[in-house]
């Protein structure tokens, strides 16, 4: 079984992979991991929860996963540039791989840094993919929730909504990691608990990883949440929440899923509700 997050070394013993760097092009350009497929609209896609959305994404990434040469047989290996350079990018890619149904998929822990301090070789030479035919697996779709399955949730009690924006969106300063105005509405989705995603990593000689189980837990008693909670995780477009989603996963939270949507989509439908202001305690 393939552990989700591999180490430079593991990714280098391993055989028939397919490794998707999700970085800019530029970047992308200027160096890569050998045999690295460029797939920057990982980061960039913008996703909306309606079905003619969930369709699109659905065909977007199924035909670029494809062309990038997954069968089925082979394990993806995704990567940014560390673990939060692209605001947890590698791990959207493996979210998006999760809700597709592909079964073999890992993110290179520490991403392209990580490679690099390890001294393993790089290239600025484009590999040519196999094109394949990728195998989708509706069963996947469970971990995406819709605008609706979140509106729901407001008013039936089981599931606990956590969202792990920066501070300055959860207080409503900002609308956005992309300006303070870049949406309609500045605030949160009501009665959502906040853990900034940040929280979930930790500093190390290394550059930054994810904290152990037992800390990533710690961060979610905080908020009063356990492993046996139902937990969906939002952000601003489905980034920083996947990277929460890998923590949660690996401490043990039993059901995580994700609002992709997420800030993009909901702030920009005035009839959803929001909280605004800065947040105040309950008495």
């Amino acid at each position: 079984m393939t552990k989700t997050l591999i180490s430079p070394q593991d990714l280098v013993a391993m055989d028939d992979v397919v490794i998707i760097d999700t970085r800019a092009p530029e970047a992308f350009a200027e160096g890569h991991i050998p045999g690295a497929v460029n797939l920057h609209e990982i980061f960039t896609f913008l996703a909306t929860s309606d079905a003619e959305g969930i369709a699109e994404m659905t065909r977007t990434f199924a035909d670029a996963f494809g062309a990038a040469g997954l069968s089925g047989a082979e394990t993806a290996v995704i990567y940014e540039g560390s673990m939060n350079t692209g605001f947890g990018q590698s791990c959207r890619g493996y979210f998006l791989l999760d809700f597709l149904g592909y079964p073999k998929k890992a993110v290179l822990d520490g991403g392209y840094d990580a490679w690099v301090a390890a001294g393993l070789e790089v290239t600025t030479e484009a590999a040519t993919p196999t094109p394949a035919d990728f195998p989708l697996d509706p069963a996947g779709a469970s971990v995406l929730l819709t605008k609706d399955d979140i509106l729901t949730a407001l008013d039936t009690p089981g599931a606990v909504l956590l969202d792990v924006r920066d501070v300055d969106e959860w207080i409503g300063e900002s609308s956005s990691p992309y300006g303070k105005e870049f949406c309609p509405r500045k605030g949160r989705i009501p009665g959502a608990r906040w853990i900034e995603w940040y929280r979930f990593m930790k500093p190390t000689a290394e550059g930054p990883r994810l904290k152990s189980p037992a800390e990533v837990l710690a961060e979610l008693a905080s908020v009063g949440i356990t492993v046996d909670d139902t937990v969906y995780l939002y952000c601003f477009k489905g980034a920083r929440a996947s990277n929460s989603y890998l923590a949660l996963k690996l401490a043990g939270v039993k059901d995580v899923r994700i609002y992709f949507g997420s800030w993009n989509e909901w702030s920009r439908d005035p009839a959803l509700p929001i909280d605004s202001g800065f947040p105040v305690a309950a008495e």
